[in-house]
C-alpha cells in the first residue's frame, strides 16, 4: 500500500490511543487496572480484585497542610506504616533470603512520597551496628536481618532535606543497648531536625503548633519503647505522650479498641497523642485488602469513641496502598477532616471558612461491573468486556504506539 494510504489509518490509530489513554486517566477507585498502569493520578493499581485481578485503590491521602498549618500538631492525623522496613520481596542486606514476615511492599523512601508520616521501626544490635530486624526469640539473625538502619534514617533525612514542611514521626520498637542509638542518629544527620523532648507537653496538653515546628525545623519526632532512654540518651518513652491501641488480631475485634499492654488506657488525658493499629498478627498482603476498606472505617469510629471522643493522629497498616477502595488514606482523610475542620473528610473543607463548613460534591457515576472469577461462564454478560477494558487498555497502548509510529515514519 502506497504511504499516503497509510496515513489515514495512522491518524485512526492515533485517535484510538488518545481514546484509551483518556480512559485509563479516568479510571476510578473500584475500577479494574493492569499493573503499573490504567489508574487515574493518586491512584494505584493494587492486587486486590476478583482473583488478584488488579484494582484503582487509593495510595496518597490528602495532604492537611493544604489546609493550613495554624493548628497544634495533636490537630493532624497522619498515615503511618507498620514495619515499614520489611518490604515482601527485598533481600537481606546480610546477602541471605529473608525468611520473615513483610509487611509493606515499596521504600521507606516511596512511601514518604506517598504521603506517609509514621515509620514503625524495630531495631536491634547486629554485626557491630544497630539494624533494621524482626527477630526469634528476641534476636537478630542473617535470615530475619533487613537492613543497617543508618541506611533508613538517611532516606528520612533526604527527604525531610527536600521536603522544607514535612513533618515525620518514628516510633521505635528498640531492643537496643544503651549508647547505640545517638551513634546512628548523629551519624545521619537528622539531629538537625530532633523535636525535643523539653518541649513535649507532659500532662495531656496541646502540642506545638504545627507551623512553628517547621518554622523551627524540628520536624523529626521520634519516640522509642525504653523508658530509661529519655533521660538518659533524650529519645523520648513513647507512652508518656501517646495512647496506643493493641496491635494483631486482639486489636481488630469488631466494637472495642483496647490499648495495648505498655499504653495508658485509650481514654487517658494525660497523653495527647492517639495511635490506632489495625493489623494482624501474621500478615497477609489479600487479605489486607478487605482489613483496609471497611473494617478499618468501622474502627476508626469505635477507636474514635473509646478514646474520649478522640480521632487518631496516627493511623497504622500493613500495606497501605492495598485496599477494596479508599483504604488507609481515606481514613486518614476522614479523620483530618473531624480534626482540621469539622468535617467528614478532609476534601470537604472549605477554606479560609469556620469550622464545620463543609463542601461535599456530588457522588462519582457508579463504576462498570467488575469481569467474572477467572473460571466461571463468560457468556451472557456484555458488561463483563467493558469492565476488562482497563487491563486490556495498556497492552493496546504499547502495541498500537509502535504500529502508528511505523506507519507516520
Amino acid at each position: 500500500m502506497p504511504a499516503a494510504g497509510l496515513r489515514p489509518l495512522a491518524v485512526a490509530l492515533l485517535l484510538l490511543l488518545v481514546f484509551i489513554s483518556t480512559a485509563a486517566a479516568n479510571a476510578r477507585v473500584g475500577d479494574e487496572c493492569s499493573a503499573g498502569a490504567g489508574c487515574g493520578s493518586g491512584l494505584h493499581c493494587a492486587a486486590c480484585g476478583d482473583g488478584g485481578a488488579g484494582v484503582c485503590a487509593r495510595a496518597t491521602p490528602v495532604d492537611p497542610l493544604t489546609h493550613g498549618t495554624g493548628l497544634p500538631f495533636n490537630n493532624y492525623s497522619w498515615l503511618t506504616t507498620h514495619n515499614s522496613f520489611a518490604l515482601a520481596g527485598a533481600p537481606s542486606a546480610t546477602g541471605a533470603a529473608i525468611i520473615a514476615p513483610t509487611n509493606q511492599e515499596d521504600s521507606v523512601t516511596a512511601q514518604l512520597k506517598n504521603g506517609v508520616r509514621g515509620l514503625m521501626l524495630d531495631t536491634y544490635d547486629f554485626n557491630n551496628d544497630v539494624w533494621l530486624c524482626h527477630s526469634f526469640g528476641g534476636k537478630c539473625y542473617n535470615i530475619t536481618a533487613f537492613q543497617p538502619a543508618i541506611n533508613v534514617f538517611k532516606e528520612i533525612q533526604t527527604f525531610l532535606e527536600a521536603n522544607p514542611s514535612a513533618v515525620i514521626t518514628v516510633f521505635l520498637e528498640d531492643y537496643t543497648v544503651a549508647g547505640s542509638l545517638p551513634k546512628v542518629f548523629n551519624a545521619s544527620g537528622l539531629m538537625k531536625y530532633w523535636f525535643p523532648v523539653a518541649k513535649m507537653p507532659k500532662t495531656g496538653g496541646n502540642w506545638p503548633l504545627l507551623k512553628d515546628m517547621i518554622s523551627q525545623n524540628e520536624r523529626l519526632l521520634v519516640f522509642a519503647s525504653k523508658k530509661a532512654k529519655e533521660a538518659s540518651e533524650g529519645i523520648p518513652y513513647e507512652w508518656n505522650y501517646v495512647v496506643e491501641s493493641q496491635y494483631g488480631n486482639e486489636g481488630m475485634v469488631e466494637g472495642k479498641c483496647p490499648n495495648r499492654g505498655e499504653s495508658p488506657a485509650m481514654d487517658s488525658k494525660s497523653q495527647s497523642l492517639v495511635l490506632m493499629n489495625f493489623f494482624t498478627t501474621d500478615p497477609n498482603p489479600t487479605g489486607v485488602c478487605g482489613n483496609n476498606s471497611a473494617p478499618l472505617a468501622s474502627m476508626l469510629k469505635t477507636c474514635h469513641d473509646l478514646s474520649g471522643n478522640r480521632w487518631p493522629n496516627y493511623i497504622a497498616v500493613d500495606y497501605y496502598m492495598r485496599s477494596d477502595g479508599g483504604g488507609a488514606s481515606l481514613a486518614t482523610d476522614v479523620a483530618n477532616g473531624h480534626l482540621v475542620c469539622g468535617c467528614d473528610n478532609i476534601a470537604y473543607c472549605k477554606a479560609n471558612s469556620t469550622f464545620g463548613t463543609c463542601v461535599i460534591p456530588p457522588p462519582p457515576p457508579p463504576s462498570p461491573p467488575r469481569a467474572p472469577v477467572k473460571g466461571t461462564s463468560p457468556g451472557g454478560d456484555p458488561s463483563a468486556a467493558v469492565a476488562r477494558l482497563p487491563a486490556f487498555q495498556w497492552s493496546c497502548f504499547l502495541g498500537l504506539t509502535s504500529l502508528a509510529l511505523l506507519f507516520l515514519s
